[in-house]
């Protein structure tokens, strides 16, 4: 099999012990050469010249066949099978090349002529302690080369007749013991190093791959996320066009007379899908996060009136709970965007209310320096303590495994996380498990006696008409188009109705509209801002215009929201679109009625 080919972590280090060892022959050839040439120029005359020459060939011929063999073998891989036979052929081979150099003691030196006896020895001792350095990565190479060399120095010793020769042979022996425990150190460091550098090797390849399968999980983590994003962006399109209908027919079912029990059910169906609009609402509110078209539009408010509405809207809901309400007044004044902290404590005050089944909400402020921390306190659940970050999270919900729809989407709370990102305001949240919870929000205080700006004028109520106005409506949906006639017709308008641009041009040629209503996404690719500047460009003026899309996806949005039109998102409340309507209208007089020009 191919895994038994695979080299173990002992043969890998042994395999590259046996390459240092190779690759450290290199630098020793040439300067051997040379000790060997200078040692028979200097003992030419002090030894016998043939045995000298024979000694010089021997000890020249072994270093070059020793070099040529581990160029040979560098020059391939070194296979695991092929360990035991390559270390003992090295053996082997430096054995011969120790008993080479060891031979100079026997090749005729003059014992009377002590300076000969001494340069050979310091010659060989030489050799003897450069070869621990390049021999000893494999110890069993080293053993087989000293123990020729010195070995023989210490026998030729031993045997002479001279007390001072015996001595240097004994010492020689010393020497030798000397030396092995000193290469048996030199290569276990060097046998550390290499394992060292494999466990190196192999963090490097485990941190790559790692980072090779973060970055497949990363990629994997956003294509998911893309593909959630247009699943939802296409559900919610899909689902907003019927519902946007159904309740734009509902309130021209209600101009009608019905009795009691009508009322009661039309109320009813009302209920209902104001419920599923609430949710939808929901999904565009986490869209337009994640698309990042909000702006905020920072500017000095007092506190208390937000408050106040919050109550006006909220507390009925606590109430039918059987929970009480409270909160506290304030005289504070803050710098933000109004519109986008009347959003988060909304999502806040109403998962307070959502999770909290005894006792009630409390809402107020606390001044801490140049900040106030608005609080939003509840007596339900409690939260976690390993939760109580996850709780941010897109579609998580606590203790609701069922999905019942009572509670939501599970949006409320990453939509406040992703505006107080954008405000840069910061919010904390502290819990205890069926004790309740406390999330507080932090505001950048004003402090100001100057006039605050005034409180935004209550919307308009739908009265029994409009302006008196033509309205050119493009919508592609026919139920949708069905449900928008009839509405408008009920608030006095006269309405012609198109599905594309193309069908909604000729109309033109019989009447001009006083307002333009349009879809934003139309058939074959073409939308709603598109079409409204080719009438007006058509009719020779800006007549006012308003965009409705069903639309969430954040590309969408922010092509939308870059138009510069009126934008509303379906479903859309009656009362809402007669109150656009109606401020379009009041922006300039109506075009004569008549024939276009």
């Amino acid at each position: 099999m191919i895994s038994n080919l695979q080299p173990s972590s002992q043969e890998k280090v042994r395999i590259e012990q046996i390459r240092l060892l190779l690759n450290n022959l290199g630098s020793s050839v040439l300067p051997g050469i040379l000790v060997v040439l200078l040692v028979a120029y200097a003992l030419q005359h002090q030894a016998d010249p043939l045995r000298l020459s024979g000694w010089c060939v021997l000890v020249i011929a072994s270093k070059l066949i020793d070099i040529v063999d581990a160029r040979r073998i560098l020059a391939r891989p070194i296979l695991p099978a092929a360990l035991p036979r390559l270390r003992r052929r090295l053996v082997l081979l430096h054995a011969i090349d120790g008993a080479a150099w060891g031979s100079l003691m026997w090749v005729g030196l003059n014992p009377a002529s002590p300076p000969s006896w001494i340069l050979a020895i310091a010659v060989l001792s030489g050799v003897a302690g450069n070869s621990m350095s390049i021999l000893s990565p494999v110890l069993p190479v080293f053993i087989g080369f000293i123990s020729l060399e010195l070995g023989m120095i210490a026998l030729k010793s031993l045997l002479s007749d001279a007390l001072a020769l015996n001595t240097l042979g004994l010492a020689a022996i010393m020497y030798l013991a000397t030396l092995l425990m000193q290469a048996r150190n030199s290569e276990r460091a060097a046998r550390g190093a290499i394992e060292l550098r494999f466990e190196n090797l192999e963090l490097v390849d485990r941190l790559r791959q790692a980072s090779a399968e973060s970055r497949r999980a990363q990629q994997e983590a956003e294509q998911a996320n893309l593909a959630k994003s247009k699943f939802l962006a296409a559900a919610s399109h899909d689902l907003r066009q019927p519902i946007h209908a159904q309740g734009l027919f509902l309130e021209v079912l209600g101009k009608t007379a019905l009795d009691a029990r009508q009322q009661s059910l039309l109320a009813n169906i009302q209920s209902a899908t104001n419920a599923s609009a609430e949710m939808l609402h929901s999904l565009l509110d986490y869209s337009r996060v994640d698309a990042g078209v909000i702006t905020p539009q920072l500017q000095a408010f007092a506190l208390q009136p937000l408050l106040n509405k919050m109550e006006r809207e909220l507390a009925p809901l606590a109430n039918t709970k059987g929970l009480f309400y409270r909160s506290r007044d304030t005289a504070e004044v803050v710098m933000s965007d109004p519109s986008l902290i009347e959003l988060i404590l909304r999502n806040l005050i109403s998962n307070a209310i959502r999770y909290t089944q005894h006792g009630g909400i409390l809402v107020g402020c606390r001044r801490r320096g140049d900040q106030l921390w608005l609080e939003i306190w509840d007596s339900g659940i409690g939260i976690a303590a390993q939760q109580q970050q996850e709780i941010f999270d897109e579609f998580h919900q606590l203790g609701n495994p069922e999905r019942d729809r009572k509670k939501g989407l599970g949006l409320g709370l990453a939509i406040v996380r992703g505006l107080t990102q954008l405000l840069q305001h910061p919010l904390r949240v502290a819990s205890r498990p069926g004790r309740g919870s406390v999330f507080r929000l932090g505001l950048p205080r004003i402090a100001t006696a100057s006039p605050l700006p005034a409180a935004a004028a209550p919307a308009v109520g739908i009265s029994q008409c409009l302006p008196k106005a033509t309205v050119l409506l493009i919508e592609d949906d026919d139920i949708v188009r069905s449900s928008m006639v009839l509405l408008l017709q009920s608030w006095g308008c006269q309405c012609m109705a198109a599905e594309s641009l193309d069908a909604a041009l000729p109309w033109l040629n019989h009447k001009q509209p006083d307002l333009l209503i349009s879809d934003y996404r139309l058939r074959e690719q073409k939308n709603g801002s598109d079409a409204i500047h080719a009438i007006r460009q058509a009719v020779g003026r800006d007549i006012p215009a308003l965009l409705l899309t069903g639309d969430t996806a954040p590309a969408r949005l922010r092509e939308a929201s870059d138009s510069g039109l009126p934008l509303l998102h379906k479903p859309v409340a009656p009362a809402q679109l007669y109150d656009s309507l109606n401020q379009l209208l009041s922006q300039q007089p109506c075009a004569p009625q008549g024939s276009a020009q």
